[in-house]
């Protein structure tokens, strides 16, 4: 393959893109004095000010900087050039929990009180530090390679300073089916109330695999969740039953609370607390990033330059669940997420035309530079027009690893567009030898 460029930002070398939204850019980095591998959150100075979300990043920077503990994604460093800002993250590899629950269906109930308790351990804690998330679902719940859980993206969480006058918040935000009533409702609500409501609904969800307030029709669904209308299913243990129903009460003056989880028998069985050393955090150099005359600390220049794009092993490992590369090298024709990526032995150049042949029958413009492609739907979804963009990294000689990437649209769209095209895809497509054996001798 061909050089393409490669930039380095202060001590840090920045690799492929982790994944991308309307303000960010999540890429890999590595940390060049130490050999460490981080995520790195990408922010576009001049975007960020002529939306007017300045104060809503620096409540998200502010956020991170307050917490340090062991089941929370960690912060580690923010710097700022002239027309980007830099938030060093800590790189969490084994995936989101939400894709361990597509994998395997829901969780026996010792496992799911596991990760439950972790949960209730990092939002307890962020709770004490004045911090509510209000978008917790399982695909902001991230595992470490460990299988630790990571709570993940505070772009919604609120500090103190956003109570108003009752004490209460009034931002409705968050993801409908995981959202309390009081939320929906739009008269104010009790940040850490609403937050432990979503933790029951995750709770529910690790022990059922599927959700217990769901309606194709949003008022339908509000309906359902303002009457807390939803029935455990038979292999639920009874103490659990009796959280969840306590958990997920409509009313929030009645709710039982994160100190009365504590106590709770079923919460208690096998509890372990988190140890961790806690530590005084100043925010005072948040507003130095925003600034062009910020702190020689934490102001850095870009620097680019010229590179083969090829995949080094870390970057491999970052892209997998934990360490199992397999996940890499098998045909993952049932499992789309908002990222897919498969292995293939064809050149750069046949895989992109391949990918092209089978997307525009599909109504996708496609715009080819280097090796990448973007794609994008010329028909409006239920989220906008779908972009995907797609590129081929070198993992070995005649190896490439081809990733498309749901940049904008619905998460849903981008499956089916990928079921669409994947039989298209076949020939271009490599297996595993050990996986093919498995196949041809079953």
């Amino acid at each position: 393959m061909s050089s393409t460029t490669r930039m380095r930002v202060g001590r840090y070398e920045l690799g492929r893109t982790l994944g991308e939204g309307t303000f960010a850019k999540v890429k890999f980095a590595r940390n060049l004095e130490t050999g460490e591998n981080v995520a790195i959150k990408i922010l576009d100075k001049e975007k960020v000010l002529r939306h007017k979300i300045a104060d809503q990043i620096k409540r998200e920077i502010s956020t991170m900087k307050l917490i340090r503990h062991p089941n929370v994604v960690r912060m580690f460093e923010v710097m700022a050039s002239k027309t980007k800002i830099y938030i060093v993250l800590e790189l969490v590899t084994g995936g989101e929990l939400f894709d361990k629950i597509a994998r395997q269906g829901r969780f026996k109930e010792d496992e799911a009180r596991k990760y439950f308790q972790q949960l209730i351990n990092a939002v307890d804690y962020c709770h004490s530090r004045g911090v509510y998330h209000r978008d917790l679902k399982p695909e902001n719940l991230l595992l470490d390679s460990g299988g630790q859980l990571k709570v993940s993206d505070f772009g919604l969480s609120a500090l103190p300073q956003q109570l108003q006058a009752d004490g209460l918040l009034h931002t409705t935000c968050g993801t409908p089916n995981y959202v309390a009533p009081e939320v929906i409702n739009n008269k104010g609500y009790d940040g850490a109330k609403a937050d432990l409501w979503s933790c029951g609904v995750i709770l529910f969800v690790l022990m059922a695999g599927y959700l217990p307030f769901d309606d194709s029709n949003l008022l339908s669904l509000y309906n359902k969740i303002f009457k807390a209308d939803f029935t455990c299913p038979s292999w639920f243990s009874t103490n659990a039953k009796k959280l969840i129903k306590k958990i997920l009460d409509p009313n929030p003056q009645t709710r039982i609370t994160i100190a009365e989880i504590l106590e709770n028998e079923w919460f208690k069985k096998g509890y372990q607390p988190p140890r961790f050393e806690t530590a005084e955090i100043s925010l005072d150099d948040v507003n130095a990033v925003f600034s062009e005359s910020g702190e020689a600390a934490n102001f850095v220049v870009e620097q680019r330059e010229e590179r083969p794009a090829v995949m080094n092993a870390f970057e491999l490992i970052s892209t997998s669940q934990g360490l199992n590369l397999g996940v890499l090298f098998e045909k993952q024709m049932g499992h789309v997420k908002r990222e897919t990526r498969f292995a293939s032995r064809l050149s750069p150049e046949r895989i992109l035309s391949k990918i092209e042949e089978a997307a525009k029958p599909l109504g996708f413009k496609t715009e080819k530079q280097n090796y990448r492609m973007k794609m994008e739907g010329e028909k409006s979804g239920r989220k906008g027009h779908l972009a995907i963009a797609t590129e081929v990294f070198e993992v070995a000689p005649s190896l490439n690893m081809v990733e498309l990437r749901k940049t904008r649209g619905d998460t849903l769209e981008f499956h089916k567009f990928y079921k669409s095209i994947s039989t298209g895809l076949n020939e271009i497509i490599w297996q595993a030898p050990g996986k093919i054996q498995a196949e041809g001798s079953s």
